[in-house]
């Protein structure tokens, strides 16, 4: 149904305004009494196999949502009807922030992709704890960043600030240095700043009674050596895992309209590219750290191919919106036929 007559109609109006809309719709129909059990029935594959631990924490299934989708955590309980193992806002920063002017979300349809140029735009850290306040039992991770007015050099006391902001109201953090729609921001993927930030970070952690797991989300765009780098950083500074991968400023093989349009690139496009970073980290590394791999998972097969390569976990953002909620429960099927 989705892709046969919700995914077209949709897909006539503008990408950002569409969003809206469709957080309005979900969230009014989730308050219709009986909905979200009839989401639950159609979408979520219940079975203790599919049950993953890690960093501590037990995942229901291994399939997520990543950030940007609900930015600002104000859909992610109705979210889960749709079958997710745990869902990650963000991301956020310390204060709020308009993000880049519009237009700055694309489709490119033939590829099966989008082109965002968000830029952070969010409500800041301290909306967002009002609204994780009303969980109701979502395994929720939190991706922080720095806002734009914010030099490099006081980039680490913005991610501080978020930290400690929603550590009571998070299952895991997510540090994003690797979006491409923040200047410079990328910057601090370099190894010297990202040891420091990192190593702060992991020193607020430690003020905690029990400290929650920190992972570094990276570009897909880092060469071999910057991909070693990162192995040497996750285990100078003891963080928990990495996230693989951010959306790519590359432009390589696409056909669709809007290919010229700046900003990260996710979808189809990014699926081969994400596998190899995933499958470099895990045999360079020699399976030191987990791993969530996201980009490009369009249907069951993308995703095996990452927990192949090495991934523990899997996110979808693209390939939701491209494929639809039923996508989640063909990936807890399909890992449930390999058993």
């Amino acid at each position: 149904m989705y892709k046969l007559i919700l995914r077209p109609l949709l897909f006539l109006f503008d990408p950002e305004n569409v969003h809206h809309f469709t957080f309005s719709m979900i969230r009014n129909i989730c308050k219709i009494p009986g909905m979200p059990s009839l989401f639950k029935a159609m979408y979520i594959v219940e079975d203790r196999r599919l049950e993953r631990q890690l960093f501590g924490l037990t995942f229901k299934n291994p399939v997520g949502l990543a950030a940007g989708f609900d930015k600002d955590a104000k859909l992610y309980n109705e979210l889960s009807n749709f079958g997710f193992g745990f869902i990650e806002i963000g991301t956020l920063t310390p204060k709020p922030q308009e993000g880049n002017p519009k237009k700055r979300l694309f489709r490119l349809k033939a590829d099966k992709a989008i082109i965002n140029r968000m830029g952070f735009n969010n409500g800041g850290v301290v909306e967002a704890v009002e609204q994780l306040k009303l969980n109701k039992g979502v395994l929720i991770g939190g991706n922080i960043g720095k806002n734009k007015t914010t030099p490099n050099d006081e980039a680490v006391e913005d991610y501080k600030i978020c930290f400690n902001a929603l550590f009571e109201y998070v299952d895991y953090f997510v540090v994003n240095v690797s979006s491409p729609n923040t200047p410079n921001l990328r910057a601090l993927q370099e190894k010297e700043p990202l040891t420091k930030l990192l190593k702060v970070l992991k020193v607020e952690n430690s003020k905690y009674e029990t400290p929650k797991p920190i992972l570094l989300k990276i570009a897909p765009d880092l060469s071999d050596e910057q991909l070693m780098d990162i192995i040497d950083i996750v285990a100078d500074t003891k963080i928990d895992g990495v996230i693989a991968t951010n959306t790519t400023i590359s432009r390589e093989g696409l056909h669709g309209e809007n290919k010229k349009e700046t900003g990260g690139l996710s979808g189809k496009p990014l699926t081969n590219r994400s596998t190899e970073v995933i499958r470099f980290l895990s045999k360079k590394s020699n399976k030191a750290f987990p791993i969530i791999g996201v980009g490009g998972i369009h249907c069951a097969e993308d995703a095996l191919e990452k927990l192949e390569a090495g991934a523990d976990l899997v996110q979808l953002y693209t390939g939701f919106i491209y494929e639809g909620p039923k996508l989640i429960k063909d990936i807890n099927r399909a890992l449930l036929n390999k058993i």
